[in-house]
């Protein structure tokens, strides 16, 4: 008999239930505490798994109360949520994904790993894959963006960076991909609501992402909080073992969200926590988070029939799997053994400052306003962000102090020695006081440009954070559109610099603006890799990864719609559109500008007739035709012309980076298998069907912009 089935041989009930509770931790003046309880919960093995404790100390010193103190010596888990780094943090995960570069994604997880796990954590909840369409939901700012092929690169990345070469390595995390399923589908952009879609919806646009983190070989899953048509994921038997771990053949740990099992009561279907937790346990969620609900319910559940011991040890079983594969029954002091060197702080700090310039997404950029030029003896730095360190770590800052994170007004004064940086903040980011308009209006004049920090406040997006209106808080627009007026009369240019966990609704500033910055929340680094751009050391180069609407009215807006029986038509009245904006968003997907002008040409697809088994080779010319070296991004987007299910207009397979001097010319090249244009048929199974489908190339998702070629797919001969 193994360690595991040993130790599921000796335990209580109460100790195998504390192995399925995960419960919050931290530390007082007094010592260690434990959220709801005691540490003597840990002696006596009625804990297993702990969250929020950071601290190599700290950690340590949970770790012996279980290993020395209690009667079987379990080691317990600790988990953070290491979301975007941990002590130095990177961009928000919108924000990295507009970098479209998996091995940049992949690092940074990487590198968070290896500082949370030098401080005893051995589980980070992320990566965040639920694909979003609707820029009110908060949550929006921790996830891939609106595509499900683009959160499957992210899932596969993400999961590789987390979990390095094995779980097993002192430097490793277990990943958990959340929320498992269709978290970002909530009624109205609201969070914890209710979400009701197809089934096609489901299985084409929200499972992909997942799929791949579980075929990356992720450790855990958490459901979302929500429920779909009427059942709570933390109960849906059919997603969590019909599909999780019978289809996908996930054998890993489902760990449920913070309290959500005892949140199935107020869903409705559980009259108390007997009945939430057997629901639980049923569907396959081995550790409850926070609720308490398996200590306290379980055992009148199984009082009751509701559940059976071996239900409970095949959970038990998986936990202490888990446990296992980390290394922790063999060093459960491994993680947090060795302080890691200055270096490493040094290098992530680089990174984050290399990461973070390339996150920028450059909207606009009218007359070559950016970068800023060398002459300039007086910048003034205006708005409520300019000068906001702790805003820029975003809603999700781990184990970071605000102290850390360098503001745009610190970064450029170090840049920029020569110059004057003037700084004001005008207004608050959400508040009604102007009093300080005048003092800071009054900079415009003195100034050769204008620099102004606009947006939401970190804790704007995130969680909990869904807008209704999802412009610029507070007085921020009297204010910005008093800069503007100011600052045509003086003309000097307006550097729009644009922070939020979410498109912002605000053509009226783009339309004003010289040039418009993109910055998320960038992280540690976010002033001196926003200087980096402004000043022309670093060319932009990153890419919305959603689409950018141009009034609320159009969400959720995304580039993979369906054509529809009545596609829009300017001279037919009765076709799809508005009668007061345009279709159009005004950025689409893969948006952004570079310090270079590129030329796409010469689309090459061969062979033009494949079969299921073949490969196709897509190649394009490119040239830089400006006058600085850039980076250019080329998407690759296909289009089924005629299917048995109508197919979205565009779908994203692919994309790829060229480095072009001004004047250089070079060549995209992608592969794509004709296998990967099956889709969901009629029946929801997969399918690969014969006739022509598009092959478009181009700088984003606006068809005007690309370039295209149709192949003639056909099914493979017999032999």
């Amino acid at each position: 008999m193994n360690r595991i089935e040993t130790l599921i041989g000796a335990m209580t009930l109460a100790e195998k239930l504390g192995q399925l509770t995960m419960t919050a931790a931290g530390f007082t003046v007094t010592g260690p505490i434990i959220a709801g309880d005691s540490t003597d919960a840990i002696k006596a093995g009625t804990i297993g798994n702990l969250l929020n404790m950071v601290g190599a100390a700290h950690v340590r010193e949970m770790q012996r109360l279980a290993v020395e103190e209690s009667r079987l010596g379990i080691p317990l888990l600790i988990g953070f949520d290491v979301v975007h780094g941990h002590r130095i943090l990177f961009p928000v995960p919108l924000g990295e994904a507009a970098l479209f570069d998996p091995e940049i994604w992949a690092l940074t997880a990487r590198e968070s790993a290896k500082e949370a796990a030098a401080e005893g954590v051995a589980m980070t909840f992320a990566p965040m894959l639920d694909v979003s369409r609707d820029p009110r939901w908060g949550r929006s700012v921790e996830g891939p963006g609106e595509d499900p092929w683009l959160g499957a690169r992210i899932a596969e990345a993400k999961v590789r960076g987390f979990q390095g070469a094995g779980l097993g390595a002192a430097d490793a995390l277990a990943a958990v991909a959340k929320h498992y399923c269709a978290y970002g589908a909530v009624t109205a952009g609201r969070d914890y609501a209710s979400v009701d879609i197809s089934e096609r919806t489901l299985r084409e646009v929200h499972m992909p992402p997942f799929a791949a983190a579980v075929a990356s070989g992720v450790a855990a899953v958490m459901p979302a909080f929500t429920d779909l048509a009427g059942i709570p994921m933390t109960a849906n038997r059919e997603l969590l073992r019909g599909w999780l771990r019978g289809r996908w053949g996930f054998k890993g740990v489902i760990v449920s969200d913070y309290n959500a099992i005892a949140e199935l009561m107020r869903h409705g279907i559980a009259a108390d926590i007997a009945e939430a937790a057997a629901h639980a346990l049923k569907a396959g969620v081995d550790i409850d988070m926070m609720a308490d609900a398996y200590r306290r319910g379980l055992p009148t559940a199984l009082e009751r029939k509701l559940v059976t011991m071996a239900e409970i040890d095949e959970s038990v079983r998986r936990v202490l799997t888990l446990k296992e594969r980390l290394g922790l029954f063999d060093d459960p002091y491994r993680r947090g053994a060795t302080p890691e060197p200055d270096a490493a702080f040094a290098y992530r700090r680089q990174l984050a400052r290399d990461v973070g310039a390339r996150a920028i997404v450059m909207l606009k950029n009218d007359k070559a306003t950016l970068p800023l030029k060398g002459s300039l003896r007086r910048l003034a730095v205006l708005g409520p962000l300019a000068d906001a360190p702790a805003e820029m770590g975003g809603p999700w800052w781990g184990a970071a102090g605000a102290e850390g994170h360098v503001g745009v007004v610190a970064g450029l004064r170090a840049m920029l020695p020569e110059s004057r940086v003037l700084y004001a903040p005008g207004v608050a980011i959400d508040a009604e006081d102007v009093s300080g308009m005048a003092a800071a209006l009054h900079l415009c004049a003195a100034a050769d440009a204008i620099l102004l920090c606009v947006g939401e406040a970190a804790t704007m997006s995130g969680e909990a954070a869904s807008r209704a209106h999802v412009g610029l808080p507070g007085r921020q627009r009297q204010f910005a559109e008093a800069v503007f007026e100011r600052a045509r009369a003086a003309n000097k240019p307006v550097i729009v610099i644009l922070f939020s966990g979410r498109p912002l609704v605000v053509p009226w500033l783009v339309e004003k603006a010289d040039a418009v910055l993109a910055a998320w929340f960038l992280g540690s680094e976010s002033g001196n890799a926003i200087g980096d751009v402004l000043t022309g050391r670093v060319s932009p180069s990153g890419r919305t990864p959603v689409t950018w609407p141009r009034a609320e009215g159009q969400i959720p807006i995304f580039f993979g719609e369906r054509p529809g029986g009545r596609p829009a038509n300017p001279n037919d009245h009765y076709t799809s559109k508005y009668l007061d904006v345009p279709n159009e968003p005004l950025f689409s997907f893969g948006h952004g500008l570079t310090y270079g002008r590129f030329t796409l040409s010469n689309l090459r697809v061969t062979p033009p007739d494949v079969e299921d088994i073949d490969t196709m080779q897509i190649r394009v010319d490119v040239r830089n035709e400006g006058a600085r070296a850039a980076q250019e991004t080329v998407f690759l987007f296909t289009h089924d012309k005629i299917a048995s299910v109508a197919r979205p207009l565009l779908e994203l397979k692919g994309f790829a980076k060229i480095d072009l001097q001004p004047g250089e010319a070079g060549m995209v090249s992608f592969s794509l298998r004709a296998a990967e244009l099956r889709f969901l048929g009629t029946d929801l199974e997969p399918v690969f069907e014969p006739g022509d489908v598009e092959i478009l190339v181009g700088p984003c998702a606006d068809r005007a912009q690309m370039l295209a070629a149709t192949v003639h797919l056909s099914w493979s001969r017999p032999c």
